[in-house]
């Protein structure tokens, strides 16, 4: 097989799976994992995927910065089926942190729980569907408008979180690469996001396939520090295997 053909057929197994594993490649081709480096290393330079540590996944643009009336017209219904699972975790005196985003979002607007639960939360969007709820207390973050997505970011937010515990966190992100790990498109979103990791006894992510292989501005945090990520049936069967496999718990609906 030519370097052109090799080169050809690691694209098409990522188009089917969006990622491959270098150990996997080697096997399917025939050829040593130095070889097969060398192969993504000039497909790479091409901007034609992404290198990681031990597989590699398609090339994307880093993610833009979309309004949050925007993104709830995307992926409508992976997200309701998304947010009826997590809907599912709840249990009654939950202390628990929803992060900001249309995913979330629509796990808030699911919520069915007549038990006593506490939201903290850094949408707007989230409280406004919540406070009318009479056995839900909900805590808004304060701090600086990030007008996109209808929440705040800033110290403000941050100091409250540094002296909270709580049962689980709900984030929604804007990209999921598994080496590199989760990302957003906005840098202070992320910190802020990295605060409520710290707050959280459990770490939910809340994602639509269309998530997988992209990244975002800011980095959020490795995937070895959540504990559960739900999304649906179209995730690639790689990526889901790669999470298991590291030991995340992830829910396909």
């Amino acid at each position: 097989m030519s370097v052109a053909q090799r080169h050809k057929r690691i694209l098409t197994e990522l188009g089917k799976e969006g990622y491959v594993k270098v150990a996997d490649l080697s096997e399917l081709l025939g050829v040593s994992a130095v070889t097969i480096r060398k192969d993504l290393s000039e497909l790479e330079r091409k901007k034609l995927l992404f290198r990681n540590h031990g597989s590699v996944s398609l090339f994307s643009s880093l993610i833009g910065d979309r309004h949050i009336d925007e993104k709830e017209k995307i992926m409508v219904d992976e997200k309701l089926r998304i947010a009826e699972a997590a809907n599912k975790l709840l249990e009654s005196a939950d202390h628990i942190i929803i992060a900001s985003g249309t995913t979330v979002l629509a796990f808030a607007n699911k919520i069915s729980t007549t038990e006593p639960l506490t939201v903290i939360t850094s949408s707007v969007k989230v409280s406004l569907s919540l406070c009318y709820r009479q056995n839900i207390d909900v805590i808004q973050l304060g701090g600086s408008m990030r007008k996109s997505s209808a929440s705040v970011i800033g110290r403000e937010a941050e100091n409250l979180l540094s002296v909270l515990t709580c049962n689980k966190l709900f984030i929604g992100i804007d990209g999921i690469d598994v080496d590199y790990g989760l990302t957003t498109s906005n840098i202070g979103e992320a910190h802020l996001n990295k605060m409520m990791i710290k707050a959280a006894q459990k770490v939910i992510v809340l994602s639509d396939s269309s998530k997988f292989g992209k990244r975002g501005f800011g980095k959020i945090c490795n995937v070895s520090q959540i504990h559960q990520i739900i999304t649906d049936t179209d995730a690639p069967a790689n990526a889901v295997q790669m999470l298991r496999e590291r030991g995340v718990e992830v829910t396909l609906v």
